[in-house]
């Protein structure tokens, strides 16, 4: 079984790796609980017959905070990544059944900051939900690692996440300019309490779901780099 250092060299070398089993079914059905319980009428909140989502999630569900960010999960982020990395971005993500939508491979250009400062390197900017959502230099989102925690199953028949492994290392990496002669598709399939790492920069997308099971996920980026004053973090959060 991988180490937990083995993990983290896989992360870095391929642009994910998975942990399963971190979450017991007894954690994942409190924070689904928590997630039920919270007024969904505020301007972060996204809810459709396609998708249910809410941003600065951590922040909007307070009560998942301390369930999601538990002694467990903190530290397996001590043990890969050290003490200094801090959450700069929370999202949760819900693809219902009745949901049966493609994600376009594409990567995770923008950090979400509190407010919109004219810095050289930071741009486009777009807002989105009251969230402004800035392009930064290419050294800040190579820092930056995505946690997405598993409240369901995911795989082939529900939209599993299918990434193109080390395109994280190819910089901007245009969706239209993938070469499939030497590309290769991989679909990540975690089970409900399991963590897939991955990195931004990673080319990565969803297929429809053909099987209506719901696909549940919280997504959390982690940093240690602080941004350029006056910019600063949206959701900045010390684990």
């Amino acid at each position: 079984m991988p180490t937990l250092l083995n993990h983290k060299a896989r992360l870095d070398e391929n642009g994910f790796s998975i942990i399963e089993n971190i979450y017991s079914d007894k954690e994942i059905a409190a924070i689904i609980e928590a997630i039920e319980e919270t007024d969904t009428t505020k301007p972060t909140f996204r809810k459709t017959a396609d998708l249910f989502a809410i941003r600065q999630f951590l922040k909007e569900v307070p009560l998942a905070q301390e369930l999601v960010l538990n002694r467990n999960f903190k530290s397996l982020i001590y043990s890969m990544f050290g003490s200094n990395y801090f959450v700069v971005k929370s999202i949760y993500f819900d693809k219902p059944e009745v949901s049966n939508w493609f994600v376009a491979y594409h990567q995770d250009l923008t950090i979400s900051v509190k407010e919109k400062e004219n810095i050289a390197g930071f741009g486009p900017w777009t807002t989105k939900q009251g969230q402004f959502a800035v392009q930064p230099p290419l050294n800040i989102l190579q820092n930056i690692y995505t946690i997405r925690i598993h409240l369901d199953d995911a795989n082939e028949q529900n939209g599993a996440l299918k990434i193109i492994p080390k395109s994280h290392l190819k910089g901007i990496y245009r969706p239209e300019t993938i070469n499939w002669n030497i590309e290769q598709e991989t679909i990540c399939n975690v089970t409900k309490g399991g963590i897939m790492f991955m990195k931004p920069l990673l080319l990565h997308g969803s297929n429809k779901a053909t099987n209506h099971q719901k696909r549940r996920v919280i997504h959390i980026e982690i940093s240690n780099l602080e941004l350029p004053n006056p910019l600063q973090w949206a959701e900045k959060l010390v684990l």
